[in-house]
Formats: structure tokens, C-alpha cells, sequence
């Protein structure tokens, strides 16, 4: 038998659910597992944002949800299996993250946060069981660097992405034994369009932007491609004996 690609990526024939599609690294990770030869249904709430993506590559097709919704999940994963036939890999990367100082909290703008960072995905990957257990498959969740560090003024979005973490090796346990690996991808500040829906203004935007570069020992904010990169990693076959692991794609800042 010949040795094994390392280094490309190949998912010709898997299919492959990606929240969070619309924009960022949802759209980035869209496009890296269609290119590796897999089909992709790229989730989100936006049509033409999901359009956007659809027109990258012909093996994407796209489910607009919203994935806090009632029936959601199972929708999300009726789309892509009454679509393909089969479903290998579950890409929790849909997730809101608003500045919530703790004299500033309400109980909707806690609920409304753990429903898309950590409901939503359990949900999905709930949905998805039955199919991942007869494929063998692989959930890939998206954390943050500060799923793991404190960030004052967004206490409860990093407390959201903790959950993440600690679900993600959680599951890893509780699934190793049907064959399902579970791992986390935890990016750093990454160009997205994260802060420009989040309400602020964009000198304030753009003072964060720069203020975050400045911390960053690699000099810069991250690019999509880089961490989609590592989520097609982490979902790849070639990772077969990788699970319950939390990889850190921020440029070195969780160093400072």
C-alpha cells in the first residue's frame, strides 16, 4: 500500500456541514474542503452572503438558518443528507461575539449568546450522530484564543467558547469508542466581519484591529485561509488517531 499524502488534504466523496458559511472562516472552510474534492453545505442566516460562498466552488451548496432555531439542526442535517446520501464531518463555526461588559449584561444578551455558541452547535452535532457513527466521522468546533484566556469586557463570550473547549473534549471521550474524533480549532484575532456587525463604530473597530496586531508576536491579524487550513486538518483522515485536542491558531497570542 503507498504511503499516505501528509500534506494535501483529501476529502473527494465526504460531505461536509459547515455553519457559519456566510462570511470569515465559515466561508474559508467552505471553500478549502470543496477544493479538497468534498461536498459542502454552507449554513447561515444571510442568502446573499451564502450566495457569495456558493459561487467560490460548484460542490458548495447552501442552507439559509438560523441555527438557534427550533427543528434547526435537524433541518441543517436533512439538507445535507437528503441532498448526498451520507454525512462525515460537522464544522461548528456559526457563533456571535458581542462586547458584553458585566455592567452592561441582561439575561437575553446571555441567552442570546449561549444559544448560538453553545446550544446551537451541541444541538447540531446531536443531529448529526446517527450519520457520523455509520462514516466514522469527525466534528470540528471553532473556539477562540479566548476560550482559554480572559478578556475583560467579553467575560461571557469567553465563557461561551470555554464551554466549547470543554464540550469538545467531552464528546472526544464519549464518542472515541463509535469511531468519532471531536477537536477544536482556537483562533485569534482573524479578519472577519465579526466587529463590523457588532455594532461599534468603526474608529473604535479599527483601534481594536490595531491594538490587537500590536499584541500579536507574529506582527498581524490572522487571515480566514489560515485557520481553515487547520480545520480541514483536524477533520482529515490522516489525523485518524487525533481527538479531543484544542489546536491554538492565533500568531502567538496566547504567548502574551
Amino acid at each position: 500500500m503507498p504511503a499516505p499524502n501528509l500534506t494535501t488534504s483529501d476529502f473527494t466523496g465526504r460531505v461536509v456541514i459547515v455553519t457559519g458559511a456566510g462570511s470569515g472562516i465559515g466561508r474559508a472552510a467552505a471553500i478549502a474542503f470543496a477544493h479538497a474534492g468534498a461536498r459542502v453545505l454552507g449554513v447561515g442566516r444571510r442568502p446573499d452572503a451564502l450566495a457569495a460562498t456558493q459561487a467560490e466552488h460548484p460542490d458548495i451548496a447552501t442552507f439559509a438558518a438560523d441555527v438557534r432555531a427550533d427543528g434547526a439542526a435537524q433541518e441543517i442535517v436533512q439538507a445535507a443528507t437528503g441532498r448526498w446520501g451520507r454525512l462525515d464531518i460537522v464544522v461548528n463555526n456559526a457563533g456571535i461575539a458581542t462586547p458584553m461588559p458585566l455592567a452592561e449584561i441582561t439575561a437575553k444578551r446571555v441567552n442570546d449568546m449561549l444559544a448560538t455558541n453553545v446550544t446551537a452547535p451541541s444541538l447540531l452535532a446531536a443531529a448529526a450522530l446517527e450519520h457520523l457513527r455509520v462514516s466514522r466521522g469527525a466534528i470540528v468546533n471553532v473556539s477562540s484564543t479566548f476560550g482559554h484566556r480572559p478578556l475583560a469586557g467579553g467575560s461571557h463570550y469567553a465563557a461561551s467558547k470555554a464551554a466549547v473547549e470543554q464540550l469538545t473534549r467531552s464528546w472526544a471521550l464519549e464518542l472515541a469508542p463509535e469511531g468519532i474524533r471531536v477537536n477544536a480549532v482556537a483562533p485569534g484575532p482573524t479578519e472577519s466581519e465579526a466587529l463590523a456587525v457588532s455594532g461599534l463604530p468603526q474608529a473604535v473597530i479599527e483601534e481594536i484591529k490595531d491594538n490587537e496586531a500590536a499584541r500579536i508576536p507574529l506582527g498581524r491579524r490572522g487571515d480566514p485561509a489560515e485557520v481553515a487550513i487547520w480545520i480541514l486538518r483536524l477533520a482529515d483522515a490522516h489525523t485518524v488517531w487525533l481527538t479531543g485536542q484544542i489546536l491554538t491558531v492565533d500568531g502567538g497570542y496566547e504567548l502574551t
